[in-house]
């Protein structure tokens, strides 16, 4: 039998059991080892979505009873940004408007919670950010992160306010991992009271310290970033590593066409230093409705930060959920048994707000 088992199938975002003809989806990944020939490596590196070569991305979205657009968006800055959408085939309960997180895109991985969202009944949309996925810009390149939240709440302008009266007076909902989790934060500040709330999936509200580089190498690294920004050279280890707890899973991770492989580049680094320095200063701040979920193993974006936001946050709305042993990637790293835990804990907030 293949890798997609009928649980996988499930916690990918099927409804109910798929096809038995799915169900032998071969990644010629097996579990004992990943692939240790040239051939093997680079038949996984031919694959064209995260489930395989077959079915097709429209018979793949029917199969979990939801339609998908996609198209490029003009940012206020001029850039060509990758969008899509994943929309129930009935009127939806309300919108999601989706960030991803560094070095990741909207069309691999990613896609899985909001192709399980729109089949629950939620409209969801994302864009690849600067330098992301098919979007415009140097490869993982994101020089000013405020520019990055002005391309969001334009695009998320544009959803709702579009004339689709199924839009119209819906609650709207922000969703971020990771570096999205702190953008989704940024967003509110810079807009407070437009959404409705915020799920916060392993939010990189400060750099942890598990993988903030050692002293002096930020300050030469700051220096350095005032000459020669785009430059590659910030050492770190592989995230897909870091953020993927089951083996199979952190292949299917590493498949990812549009991921970025290289090292972090220093203009990038030294603004999430920023940003993240400013979120952890404005945790006091937040005010919107508001659910974080961190695994308490998570050697990426630090829990204890997430604790302090809930802590400290002004909202009266906000729920808190660390998962004992998980890891970065909540929402696909997992085994089943534990993304089905987070995406049901995702679902019954939005279930109570909705």
């Amino acid at each position: 039998m293949g890798l997609f088992t009928q649980k996988t199938f499930l916690a990918l975002g099927f409804k109910h059991e798929p096809p038995s003809a799915f169900l032998t989806l071969d990644f010629k990944i097996r579990k004992s080892s990943p692939p240790t020939t040239m051939e093997e490596e680079r038949t996984l590196q031919k694959r064209k979505f995260y489930w395989g070569n077959t079915p097709d991305e429209e018979e793949y979205y029917k199969l979990h009873n939801i339609k998908s657009t996609n198209a490029f968006f003009a940012s206020p800055r001029s850039l060509s940004l990758f969008t899509r959408s994943w929309l129930p085939l009935t009127p939806p309960r309300g919108i999601i408007c989706m960030v991803h997180g560094y070095g990741n895109d909207i069309s691999w991985t990613f896609q899985a919670t909001a192709i399980f969202l729109a089949a629950n009944g939620y409209a969801c949309f994302a864009v690849d950010m600067e330098g992301h996925g098919r979007s415009e810009g140097l490869k993982a390149f994101v020089p000013n992160v405020d520019d990055v939240v002005e391309d969001y709440l334009a695009f998320f302008d544009s959803i709702i306010t579009s004339a689709d009266p199924n839009y119209q007076n819906l609650p709207k909902f922000l969703f971020g991992e990771s570096m999205g989790g702190a953008i989704c934060l940024l967003i509110e500040c810079n807009r407070p009271n437009f959404f409705d709330g915020a799920i916060l999936i392993a939010p990189m509200c400060k750099i942890s310290d598990k993988v903030r580089p050692r002293w002096p190498i930020p300050e030469i690294l700051m220096f350095v970033s005032k000459f020669a920004p785009t430059l590659a050279i910030v050492p770190t280890a592989d995230l897909v590593d870091k953020s993927v707890k089951v083996p199979e899973k952190r292949i299917i991770g590493g498949m990812n066409p549009m991921r970025y492989t290289g090292k972090p580049r220093l203009g990038t680094v030294m603004e999430l230093l920023r940003v993240t320095d400013y979120l952890s200063r404005r945790l006091s701040d937040v005010n919107i409705p508001f659910i974080v979920l961190h695994g308490n193993a998570d050697a990426v974006t630090d829990p204890a930060v997430s604790k302090e936001l809930y802590e400290k946050a002004k909202s009266k709305d906000k729920s808190l959920k660390i998962y004992d042993g998980m890891m970065h990637s909540l929402l696909f790293g997992e085994t089943d048994e534990n993304v089905e835990i987070v995406r049901g804990d995702i679902l019954s907030w939005l279930k109570d707000r909705c």
